[in-house]
């Protein structure tokens, strides 16, 4: 199988397009494709990372006692901020 690059077309704010340039210039590199290519690499990795956590928190579902269940529930909430907080049972 090849590894070939794919030409694109994409849109960056003004902005984005400076900080771009100039943390690729930090690098010495002389266009913008090697730190795109870096922060989708990190962006798929972290996306690939949150599924395999989520799966992980969904394979628990029904683990815990309906008691269980409400303390931890109680517990988050207050963590949140929308109760206040609660002693540990």
């Amino acid at each position: 199988m090849y590894n070939r690059a794919v030409r694109i077309t994409i849109g960056l704010d003004r902005e984005h397009r400076v900080k771009l340039l100039e943390l690729a210039a930090r690098r010495g590199e002389k266009d913008l494709s090697a730190v795109i290519a870096e922060a989708i690499e990190a962006y798929l990795g972290d996306t690939t990372a949150m599924d395999r956590l989520r799966k992980s928190a969904l394979a628990l579902r029904g683990k815990l006692s309906k008691a269980e269940a409400e303390s931890l529930r109680r517990h988050v909430a207050a963590l949140r901020g929308s109760q206040p907080p609660v002693s540990p049972t």
